[in-house]
Formats: C-alpha cells, structure tokens, sequence
C-alpha cells in the first residue's frame, strides 16, 4: 500500500466513486506530465452542496464543502491515473466560492481542500492556489474547485 492511500486510511477516508462530467467536457485531461482537473462542485449525500457563503451558510460549513470536494478531487486522480503514487505534486489549485459581495473569507473556505491535500499528499499537496468569490456556481453549489498535478 502506497504512503497516500496509508494516510487516506489513517484519516478514515474512502474514496467515493469518480464523477461524471455534467456536461460537454471530460473530468481529467493529461497533457505531458501535467493532469488538470475540471471544476468539481461540493455535494452533500451525493446532491449538489447548495448555499451562499454570507447569506446562509458561515465559513466553517463552506470550509467543510470545500474538503468534501477534496475527497473527490482525489478520487478523480486515483481514477483517471489508476495510482495516487504517480502525483508527483499538486501544483495549483482554484476555487469559486458562492459568496454575497460583502464576503471576504473566500481563501478560508479553500483551506478546507487546501489542508486536506497537504494531509494526504505531505510537502508533494503544498500548492499555487486562488481562491474567488462568485455570483453563482452550477446548480447553486457553494463551492467549486478545480486542481493541477504534476505526475
């Protein structure tokens, strides 16, 4: 077993199946030694994650979505590469937080994948990141994220 897939289990996470593109687009694509990953939207008891970050939903249930969309994330590399041991490292990652104008807290909410990735993948999950708040996200979810790995 690999180190990563030790840590998922010391963490007490299972993989959830990969997703499937909800539109005309794949949900990874290789190019060179570089996987992008497309957006991945929060889901809760595999529905869509919906709310509005400033106007009913706070910064710790946001940051909750946002290590939700972590698991998933994951999942898609696992899926997409067959081994999380080929991730070299996480080099980038964007989120779009659903948030009123007056929100500012955006970079907090992502620390929630953010910090799960640094906890699965060590020094490899330290990554660029951005982190932007939006009018509104697919289906009214709270948050998506998309990610770039080395591998």
């Amino acid at each position: 077993m690999s180190n990563i897939n030790d840590r998922l289990k010391t963490l007490g996470i299972d993989l959830p199946p990969s997703g499937a593109p909800a539109a005309a687009y794949v949900m990874a694509a290789t190019s060179g030694n570089t996987v992008f990953l497309s957006g991945h939207i929060a889901k809760k008891d595999g529905k869509p994650w919906v709310g509005k970050l400033g106007l009913n939903m706070d910064t710790d249930t946001g940051k909750e979505a946002a290590r939700s969309i972590a698991i998933d994330l994951i999942s898609t590399l696992q899926n997409h590469l067959g081994s999380l041991d080929k991730v070299k490292r996480i080099v980038k990652v964007m989120g779009l937080v659903n948030s009123t104008d007056e929100y500012t807290e955006q970079h907090l909410v992502i620390n929630g994948c953010s910090e799960l990735l640094f906890e699965v993948f060590g020094d490899a999950g330290k990554h660029a990141r951005s982190a932007f708040g939006v009018a509104q996200i697919p289906l009214g979810a709270c948050v998506e994220i998309e990610l770039i790995a080395e591998i």
